[in-house]
C-alpha cells in the first residue's frame, strides 16, 4: 500500500463504531463478528476461518493461525498472509463474553468448524445496513482494521507494538501506511522533554 492511498484511508472513531454496533447488534453473529472486528483489528480471511479452539477463555485471547479464502467456488483455509501474521491477541473481556454467548447458541456446532460460517458479501451487507440504520459514514469492512489501528494510535501505543498487533511484516508497513495518524506524537516528545528539562 503506498502512502498516497494511505492518506485516503476511511476509518471510524470509537464513538462511530459504537453507534454502527448498536444498529447490528439484533443479529448475533453480527453483533459477534464486527465487535471482534473492531476490537482484534484482524483482516476478514482471518476472522472467517476462525474455529471457536482458537479462543482460550482463561487468558481472553484468540489464535491467529489460518485464513479464509474462496477459490474456484471451494472454501480454502489457508495459512495467514505472512509468517508475521500469525499471533495471537489478547481482547477484551467484553469481547469474549459476547463470542462465548454467540458459540453457546450454535446447534450441533464442533469446536474445530468455522465459528462464522458466512461470506465476504454478508460483511458487506452488514456494512451497508449498520451504516443505514445509524447514520455514520460508509466504509469498507476492511477499514474495519484501520479504525482499530486509528484508535491504538489515538491510545498512544507505539508503531513496534502496533505492527506485531496487526501482524505486520515489519514495523515499516505499519508506519508507511499510518504515519499521518501520528504527527501530533512529536508534539507529545517534545512537551514530555520540555517537563523534565525544567
Amino acid at each position: 500500500m503506498g502512502k498516497k492511498h494511505a492518506e485516503g484511508l476511511q476509518f471510524w472513531t470509537l464513538d462511530e463504531f459504537k453507534l454502527f454496533f448498536e444498529a447490528i447488534k439484533d443479529k448475533p453473529m453480527s453483533e459477534a463478528i464486527f465487535n471482534l472486528m473492531f476490537y482484534s483489528g484482524i483482516r476478514e480471511g482471518e476472522l472467517l476461518a476462525l474455529t471457536l479452539k482458537d479462543f482460550n477463555f482463561e487468558k481472553n485471547t484468540v489464535d491467529i493461525n489460518k485464513s479464509y479464502v474462496i477459490f474456484n467456488g471451494e472454501d480454502l483455509i489457508q495459512t495467514p498472509k505472512t509468517p508475521k501474521s500469525k499471533r495471537v491477541i489478547t481482547l477484551p473481556i467484553q469481547t469474549m463474553e459476547i463470542i462465548k454467548n454467540y458459540a453457546g447458541n450454535l446447534y450441533s456446532y464442533r469446536p474445530t468448524d468455522r465459528l462464522f460460517t458466512c461470506t465476504k458479501s454478508y460483511l458487506s451487507h452488514e456494512m451497508i445496513r449498520g451504516c443505514r440504520l445509524s447514520g455514520v459514514k460508509k466504509i469498507r469492512v476492511h477499514d474495519i482494521r484501520h479504525s482499530h489501528t486509528s484508535l491504538l494510535i489515538e491510545l498512544g501505543f507505539q508503531p513496534l507494538l502496533v505492527s506485531e498487533h496487526l501482524g505486520h511484516e515489519n514495523i515499516e508497513t505499519t508506519l508507511q501506511t499510518y504515519s499521518h495518524l501520528y504527527p501530533n506524537k512529536q508534539q507529545e516528545v517534545a512537551d514530555k522533554l520540555s517537563e523534565i528539562a525544567q
